[in-house]
Parts: C-alpha cells; structure tokens; sequence
C-alpha cells in the first residue's frame, strides 16, 4: 500500500464516507451522494486509491438484463488502509482546526 498519498479535500471526502462504514461494499453513486462528488472527481480518486492499494474492488455479480441496470463496482479500504486513513483525516482535521483557531486568534487581535 502506498501511504504517500495526496490528500486533497476531495480525496478526504471519499476517505472519510469509506471510513464512516469500514466493512460496508460502496458503489459509484452511494459514494457520489456521500462525498458530495460528480462522478467526473470521484471516479478518478477511487482509481487512485484502487492503484495505491487503499481500496480492494470487486464487481458485483449480477444479470445487468435481469436487474435492469448494469452491474455495480464495489469499493471497500483495504484492512492495511483503514488505520492509515483514519490517521490522515485526523491529521487533518487537526490542521485546519489549528489553521481556524490561528485565522479566528489573528483576526481578534487586528
């Protein structure tokens, strides 16, 4: 697993919707309603994570005809992943709590 992943906010967003429910499948579209992503961000940032090793994805074994719909792609972190991530949006959490307190702290003394 490559930890050295860039965390943007919309990496975040998708991280913290995939932590929210560790053990739970995630689809395409549960994860566009979740991370409040288009489909043109998060399909790319779920190749990335996929690639990286953080996200273990199968499809989902379904008959498109039968179930009107083609069939699903599910996403699920990795057991190695999932402490790395829940580490990294902690981390910055933290960050932007100190870069708010410190803008609030800066602008009481202006």
């Amino acid at each position: 697993m490559n930890a050295e992943l860039r965390m943007t906010v919309p990496v975040a967003r998708v991280l913290a919707a995939l932590v929210a429910d560790p053990a739970g499948d995630h689809y395409g579209m549960a994860l566009m309603q979740a991370s409040e992503l288009p489909s043109g961000t998060l399909y790319p940032i779920l190749a990335r994570l996929t690639e990286a090793g953080w996200l273990d994805k199968r499809w989902e074994e379904v008959d498109p005809s039968e179930a009107g719909r083609p069939a699903r792609a599910y996403y699920r972190l990795t057991p190695a992943a999932l402490p790395v991530a829940r580490q990294r949006l902690a981390e910055l959490h933290e960050q932007t709590r100190q870069a708010s307190t410190h803008s609030v702290t800066k602008e009481a003394t202006a």
